[in-house]
Formats: C-alpha cells, sequence, structure tokens
C-alpha cells in the first residue's frame, strides 16, 4: 500500500531534462495530470466505513478471487503484497451529466482529490481504471435500484489530511460543495497547484488561517476522537525513531494511566523526571537512552501535549529544560484530556498505542506497571474466574481450593446458559462442538468486559459462545472481529473467519467497537489491515 500518512508530495514539475531535445518526460506527464475531485459519501452511504475499509486499510484481493476475473493479474501485479486500494463510482443514468464527462475523462496518472463534509481529506494516484460490476457488488454491496460502484479505481500514493475545501472550490467556481465525480482539467489544475500545496502544508495565511505547525495540530485534536487516534498513530512521524518511539509513546501511557488514577494532567518537571526517568530504562527499548527531557519537551509538536511555565516559548531542547525547571510543569492538553475520559477513546487510545509502539514489549508488564492492568484483558481487572472464563460446571472440579478476598462482577448464569443454547455449544469463530464425555462443552464470553476498567453490560447482545481456545485468545486481546463481523488476528489483521451469527441473536456493536479498540484496531487505528 501507498504512503497513508507521510508528509504530502509536492507535485510540481522539475527542472531534469531527459531527451535530447530538451523535455523531460516527467515533466510532460505530470503536466497532464487531472484532478479527479471524489465525495467519499456520508454515513448513510457507508462512507466513512467504506474508506476506512477500501483506503485506509485495504481490500485483501485474496478474499474476492471470485470475481476479479480479468483484473486479476493487473491487480496482484499493482499490488504485490494482496492488499489494494480500491473506489468506485456509479454509473450515470444520463450521459450528458458531468459526472458521466469525469468518468469518461479520467485518466491513468491522474490526481485524486477525496471530499468530505467540507474539506478534502486525502490525495491518491489513479493506477488502474477499470469497470467490475461483480467486484463492485462484492465489496460494497448496491443501491435500491440496483446500481453498483463498478467504476473502479486502483490507487496508489495515498496520503490523508484535512483542508478546507472552499478555497479550492471557490478558485475553480465549482460552488461550494462536491457532489457528483467532478474532473478538473490539467490547465486549471496547474493553475491552482500551489494553493493546495499551501493548504496542506499548513502555510495558508493568504485565506486566514495560521502558519504554525503546532496549531495545525491542535486544530486536527479538536475535531474529536478522530483526530486524537490519528495524532497517536503517528507521534514518530519526522522524529529520529529513538526519541520518538518509545519516549513519546510512553510518556502517553504514563499519562493516561494518571487520568484513570484521578491525578492531575500537568506534573512538575522533577516529579516528571523522577517517574518517566525509570520507566524509560525498564521499557524504552535496548540501547536506547533514558532522556526524559525528550518527551517533556518535544511531545508539544504531537499537539497532545504542553509546557506551562517555560520563559522563553522558543526553546527547544534538554538545555531549555534545565534552565526553567523551577516552576515548569507538563502535561496533556485539556481537550485531550477531556477526550481520554471518555471509556471508548481511552480503550482505543492505550490499544493503539500499545499495537503501534510495543510489539516488541511485554505489553502485559508494561500495562501494569502503569496501573492500567485491566487493559491487556478483555475481562479487566475483575474477570469471570482467574483466567477469564466461565468454565464448567465448578461441582465437577477437582483440586485444592484456597479462600480469596476478590470482587467480581455479578453475572447472570440464565444468560449463560442462554447463549450456549443458542449455538448448541458451537463456537462463533471455528465452528467446532466440543465433545465431552458427558456431552458438548461451550464457553461464555462477553465481548466488552464486565470487569474494571470496561464495565460492560450483562446482556446477551455482549456475549459470545466460544470453545476455550478461542475463548482465551478473545479475552487474551489476540482476536478481533471487525466492521465486517470477520475474525482477524490482532497482530496483522490476517483474516481467521466469518463470525458465525445466529439470526436471534442481535450482538451490540458498541461493545464490539470497544473490544476492537482493546485489541489497537480501531477504526482510526494506523496499523489496522
Amino acid at each position: 500500500m501507498g504512503n497513508e500518512h507521510g508528509d504530502r508530495p509536492s507535485f510540481e514539475a522539475g527542472a531534469v531534462t531527459d531527451n535530447q531535445d530538451g523535455t523531460d518526460p516527467a515533466r510532460e506527464a505530470e503536466a497532464s495530470v487531472q484532478w479527479v475531485l471524489q465525495p467519499r459519501g456520508g454515513p448513510s452511504l457507508r462512507g466513512p466505513r467504506n474508506f476506512d475499509r477500501s483506503i485506509r486499510k485495504g481490500i485483501r484481493l485474496a478474499e474476492y478471487e471470485h470475481v476479479l476475473g480479468e483484473d486479476a493479474v493487473p491487480l496482484k501485479r499493482l499490488f504485490p503484497d494482496g492488499v489494494a486500494q480500491l473506489w468506485g463510482a456509479t454509473p450515470v443514468k444520463k450521459e450528458s451529466h458531468p459526472k458521466g464527462a469525469a468518468l469518461r475523462g479520467q485518466k491513468v496518472g491522474d490526481e485524486v482529490l477525496f471530499y468530505a463534509e467540507k474539506e478534502f481529506i486525502a490525495s491518491a494516484r489513479i493506477l488502474r481504471l477499470l469497470r467490475n460490476p461483480e467486484l463492485a457488488r462484492a465489496i460494497w454491496g448496491q443501491l435500491e435500484d440496483g446500481r453498483t460502484w463498478e467504476h473502479i479505481m486502483a490507487l496508489g500514493d495515498v496520503v490523508e489530511f484535512k483542508i478546507p475545501a472552499a478555497p479550492i472550490l471557490s478558485a475553480l467556481a465549482l460552488g461550494k460543495e462536491v457532489r457528483y465525480l467532478t474532473l478538473v482539467r490539467a490547465a486549471e489544475r496547474r493553475r491552482h497547484l500551489g494553493l493546495l500545496n499551501r493548504l496542506v502544508s499548513g502555510d495558508v495565511t493568504a485565506v486566514g488561517r495560521p502558519t504554525s505547525g503546532e496549531a495545525a495540530v491542535s486544530a486536527a485534536v479538536k475535531l474529536g476522537r478522530e483526530g486524537l487516534l490519528r495524532a497517536l498513530g503517528t507521534l514518530d512521524a519526522g522524529l529520529p525513531e529513538e526519541s520518538s518511539t518509545y519516549h513519546g509513546s510512553l510518556t502517553l501511557l504514563w499519562s493516561i494511566s494518571r487520568l484513570v488514577s484521578g491525578q492531575s494532567r500537568l506534573v512538575p518537571w522533577h516529579d516528571f523526571k523522577a517517574e518517566i526517568g525509570p520507566l524509560l530504562l525498564e521499557f524504552g527499548g535496548s540501547g536506547i537512552d533514558a532522556a526524559p527531557e525528550d518527551p517533556f519537551w518535544h511531545l508539544r509538536s504531537s499537539g497532545l501535549w504542553e509546557v506551562e511555565g517555560a520563559e522563553e516559548e522558543g526553546l527547544d531542547s534538554a538545555l531549555a529544560v534545565a534552565l526553567a525547571e523551577s516552576g515548569i510543569s507538563a502535561g496533556l492538553r485539556p481537550e485531550v484530556a477531556k477526550l481520554l475520559k471518555q471509556p471508548l477513546t481511552r480503550a482505543e487510545a492505550i490499544g493503539l498505542l500499545c499495537t503501534t509502539y510495543f510489539q516488541d514489549a511485554d505489553q502485559g508488564a508494561l500495562l501494569t506497571r502503569l496501573g492500567l492492568a485491566g487493559y491487556a484483558h478483555a475481562s479487566g481487572n475483575a474477570g469471570e474466574d482467574a483466567e477469564g472464563r466461565d468454565g464448567a460446571d465448578e461441582t465437577t472440579g477437582r483440586g485444592t481450593r484456597r479462600q480469596v478476598n476478590s470482587s467480581r462482577p455479578d453475572r447472570d448464569p440464565r444468560l449463560v446458559g442462554e447463549i450456549k443454547l443458542l449455538y448448541q455449544h458451537g463456537c462463533q469463530v471455528c465452528g467446532v462442538q466440543l465433545e465431552t464425555r458427558f456431552g458438548h462443552y461451550s464457553e461464555a464470553a462477553h465481548i466488552q468486559g464486565l470487569g474494571t476498567p470496561h464495565d460492560g453490560p450483562d446482556r446477551l447482545s455482549n456475549m459470545l459462545c466460544l470453545c476455550p481456545n478461542h475463548h482465551v485468545q478473545f479475552d487474551r486481546l489476540f482476536l478481533f472481529i471487525d466492521e465486517e463481523w470477520k475474525v482477524r488476528r490482532s497482530r496483522d489483521g490476517e483474516l481467521i473467519s466469518s463470525l458465525i451469527r445466529h439470526p436471534e441473536h442481535v450482538i451490540d456493536e458498541a461493545c464490539v467497537e470497544y473490544h476492537r479498540g482493546l485489541c489497537g484496531r480501531s477504526s482510526y487505528s494506523l496499523g489496522s489491515a
């Protein structure tokens, strides 16, 4: 897949000439590039979900082998990893419609600008154009009139951003919104390309917006949960790996733990150094110098963090911290702390930080050390039992018992029996009915755990019937359920199976979303497959 979240490349033509006649083929090709303005679509058409699935995560070609037809070979050549970024458009009812002209006029090499909610949200290059109704119907379904998004673009070089669409639409005299696929010819694109580049880079004083990179990131955070999670997933953008991947993410996890325990979001420098220093030594990675000054000061560039009490705003070094130790403090911005007090956003943030930056670390030990142990397990701190499982009838158990004083959430045993009866003890992941001498055995799993900090509801819509193996993997966050009810591996998004669902079992999608966030696989997770 292409560069999804790096800096947007400038498409200005270069000055190098390669041909004997003094012309540059690359420059000539770039001069002919058009803009294809592509509406993403709203929630009623599943636009946000389709963009996340088709562009951000990508379409796994192996799952649609049966409908690829003659497009199979070229798509596999374009996407050797088997994950394609595809987007489709419905055919027009009248060929005279401007959308019809756009469909006929777009070509390989053109630049697509995705539009949503009065903003341009991403750019991409067209690598191939195809028309495949069967593939489109398999991926996106169809409208009530039977039409599907059969005019398909295979895309590369995807870069996401958020900029106001009004300045560009006004310059192009296209009105206030992009309502359908619209083609902007090459000459018009060249004329206004500088405006787009300035908008994306943040240097947009000409249209009355700030030029500060930090101000731009803060504006993104104010968009809410999506902006926060996207900022968390790009902490190391443009920074040395040794000073960002571990230092920044570890500091943010620690800051979240302070919120959970009710402590102040702002921490004086001396207290910060005393707590973060040992954490960096313990979990900062081998060969990485533990320097608390780095995250204390440099996390400001993420837009999530602020430093108070510094006399000189421009100081940007460890020396600046040393000079300003007296009275200086730092912590999460107020708007970020407010977002992280929401249970779902907090679970997604913790899951995203762990899976993005601590794949090789002992995440359970790290979360326990930070007082966030409940987020390492779907059942929370007070699971159904020591393994987070409901187990068999305890009267048949053998072995030594010991008295334990603990607090466990109340469970309705009738619901446990009901979910098992509904599926006849068949696992919803693998379908296996585990036989024992006395019948079949299965386990009831809560999707959003009942224990602290998850505090999920004890109802049938928050339960699954699983075999013991898949129950353990589900509780230990090895498995997650995606937006299409596919069961996937958290580590790499590999497909395991489609979730088996009984017609009478209505599953609470909010609970599934919460568990997916714990696994670091929320809709906004940059590592999502």
